[in-house]
């Protein structure tokens, strides 16, 4: 199973719905909620090459996008087989 990251904010209605995408897909995944945490923030920031905005999606290390852009893999058909690397 792939190493699935995401960084979110409590508030922030995309960050749950590309939640309950992942939840949907049976995966499990490490939340880092950066609304509260200015070192995790920098951290978002930096990995998603200056992406600001919440969610940040990280699969085995490589930057998904946010919440749109995770919907999108699932729409195309990719994002399953990036799930079960």
């Amino acid at each position: 199973m792939a190493n699935i990251e995401i960084y979110s904010s409590f508030t922030c209605p995309f960050c749950q719905r590309a939640k309950a995408l992942l939840r949907q897909k049976g995966v499990d995944y490490t939340e880092h909620n950066v609304m509260l945490n200015d070192r995790l923030k920098k951290a978002m920031i930096e990995r998603a090459n200056g992406a600001r905005t919440v969610p940040q999606i990280f699969i085995d290390d490589k930057h998904i996008g946010g919440c749109d852009d995770i919907y999108a893999l699932d729409s195309a058909g990719k994002l399953d087989s990036l799930l079960q690397a």
